[in-house]
């Protein structure tokens, strides 16, 4: 620091002493100020010439003789069908500084007043100015629009006070909204030139747009059905349907606020607002219409009957939708998912994220549909019934449902066997099976009959109760020589008693005594109704005499004919213990 004594213009200063007492940052602040000084000087408000020396995405960089570049929107060169490159030189006015430190451009010649009658003419004209903001007071900024000006906070277009902070020392563009000469009250406004461009460039962008084109967006927001992508100046819904061919629960899986996507504008659309009565337009923009629809690639890929395991995305009471791969889902139909169970709601049997194999049963390119079982997945339990359930057997099981005509026995899933309400029982007469069977219970019953092609068996449980019927057929065997009595006798067969509630069958022979006695009779009957025939009685009693069974002798007693309710011996000749059965003949 210099002595106090001397003054500091009687010894100059060496560049040796200046590079010492000044620090580069300073020098650096000391160069900044006064070369923005002189190029806002040799501006003068008016435009100037810049040099193209970059091209980004959306921006083009000029070099204005600053120390910062200058940036101006590609969009502005698209929009008029202009080309760009680098090394062309450009006619531009500042507007301002964006928050990176770039001048924010325009090509629109904007002046900056000199005096009163400037003012009031563009306050007449209600034309745009450039002011330079000079500091942050109460309620608002302090703005050089060659007078001093004042702009309240609100119109602005700083959403806090930070924001206010750093407009200061920066070109603003702006319109006066109050003008007062006497006082020399000015108040300008910068929100509404800034709202005015966003609508002009909107307006710009909407007309430039139609259904099919490719843009580059970036994400401006998330919500839980989709993102608004920022098209360069206007937002586009992003729905979250239409970010991937597979199923996305939020959009915020899978993107994220300032993520750059590629996109394709599905839908351009202008509605009327019912309330303000104000235009409206609408983007919908989808990503995956960029990728192949998985669809395409379903023909030969997947085949009906053909076994494939996925994940169950969502479950309905008719059923549940399964992802095979992205894009590609399937519907279990509630129906297709239990061979025993009546489910009423899909989500009793699968869960949202479970894995499951199931069989394809049907494929419709068209629509893009394909039907899926789960039940077939585990095999059809009746395929194997008639072996593993043969008649004869006895089964256990619970009762699954009852009707007045029988009851539902559930013999394994997906099988179930019926006992009619007339094999419930052989000792007494029952009205309705509820009678003696409730749901739940476990029961024993006889398998009947078996049916697989209808799906369809016969239980019975009345033929598990021993009878005496079984008690006789246990303790006889085959050629025991038993009594009985002739119930019924028909020809070549009798129906015989041999207990009380025991019956048999018995083949009679043609040669028997009563098929000889009905021969002679019918032959004799032949005779006589024909009066022109002569009797032989010698010639029938030879006749009846060859038919006896083993053959009689002359002059013995003739046997008597068998009839109902004669009492003979009978030899068995066959127990059925399976069928209950006998069969006798005559001993």
């Amino acid at each position: 620091m210099p002595n106090p004594t001397i003054s500091s213009h009687s010894i100059p200063e060496s560049p040796s002493a200046i590079e010492t007492s000044e620090s580069f940052s300073d020098l650096l602040s000391q160069y900044e100020k006064s070369h923005a000084h002189k190029g806002k000087k040799e501006d003068g408000g008016k435009q100037l010439e810049g040099t193209v020396i970059a091209i980004t995405a959306d921006s083009v960089i000029l070099d204005i003789g600053f120390k910062s570049e200058g940036i101006l929107p590609l969009s502005a060169f698209e929009s008029a069908g202009e080309t760009v490159k680098p090394g062309i030189n450009l006619l531009v006015s500042v507007k301002g500084r964006n928050p990176e430190g770039y001048y924010e451009l325009t090509r629109a010649k904007v002046e900056r007043p000199r005096d009163w009658s400037a003012l009031e003419k563009a306050f007449a004209e209600k034309a745009t100015i450039v002011g330079t903001v000079t500091g942050v007071i109460k309620g608002g900024l302090s703005v050089d629009v060659g007078v001093r000006a004042f702009m309240p906070a609100s119109r602005s277009g700083a959403r806090d006070a930070a924001e206010m902070e750093k407009m200061v020392e920066q070109e603003i563009l702006c319109r006066i909204i109050k003008l007062d000469v006497g006082d020399e009250d000015v108040v300008v406004d910068r929100r509404a030139v800034a709202e005015e461009e966003e609508r002009s460039t909107k307006e710009r962008r909407y007309s430039e747009m139609k259904e099919g084109d490719t843009m580059s967006g970036t994400v401006r927001n998330l919500t839980d059905y989709g993102a608004f992508v920022d098209l360069g100046g206007v937002d586009a819904l992003l729905h979250v349907s239409d970010i991937a061919w597979n199923r996305i629960n939020k959009a915020a899986d899978v993107l994220s606020v300032g993520q750059q996507v590629e996109v394709k504008v599905l839908k351009v659309a202008t509605d009327t607002d019912t309330q303000t009565n104000k235009e409206k337009r609408r983007i919908s923009v989808g990503m995956k219409q960029l990728l192949p629809h998985p669809w395409d690639a379903v023909p030969g890929k997947y085949i009906v009957g053909e076994r494939v395991r996925g994940t169950v995305t969502r479950v309905a009471e008719f059923g549940a939708f399964v992802e095979l791969e992205p894009g590609i889902e399937g519907l279990i139909h509630v129906s297709e998912m239990s061979w025993g169970k009546k489910l009423r709601s899909a989500s009793t049997l699968v869960k949202p994220g479970e894995i499951v194999d199931a069989v394809i049963l049907g494929v419709n390119i068209g629509e893009r549909r394909m039907s899926l079982g789960l039940k077939q997945a585990l095999g059809d339990p009746w395929a194997d019934a008639a072996q593993k359930f043969a008649a004869g057997s006895v089964i256990e099981g619970p009762v699954v449902s009852i009707t007045k005509f029988g009851a539902f026995v559930q013999l394994a899933e997906g099988v179930e066997g019926m006992i009619h309400i007339s094999d419930l029982s052989a000792e007494k007469r029952i009205n309705h099976p509820q009678e003696v069977l409730k749901l739940g219970q476990l029961v024993k019953a006889q398998v009947l009959a078996v049916d697989t092609e209808k799906r369809q068996m016969r239980l019975g449980i009345k033929q598990l109760v021993p009878s005496g019927l079984d008690e006789y057929i246990a303790e006889h065997k085959e050629g025991d020589v038993v009594t009985g009595r002739m119930l019924e006798v028909s020809e070549g067969c009798a129906r015989v008693e041999l207990g009380e509630g025991i019956q048999a069958d018995c083949r009679i022979d043609v040669a028997s005594p009563a098929a000889t006695e009905r021969d002679a009779r019918a032959e004799s009957n032949s005779l006589s109704s024909n009066p022109n025939s002569k009797l032989d009685l010698s010639s029938l009693g030879s006749m009846l005499q060859a038919r006896w069974k083993g053959g009689a002798a002359a002059g013995a007693p003739k046997p008597e004919a068998i009839r109902s309710g004669q009492i003979h011996k009978f030899r068995i000749t066959k127990l059925d213990t399976a069928a209950k059965k006998i069969e006798l003949e005559l001993a």
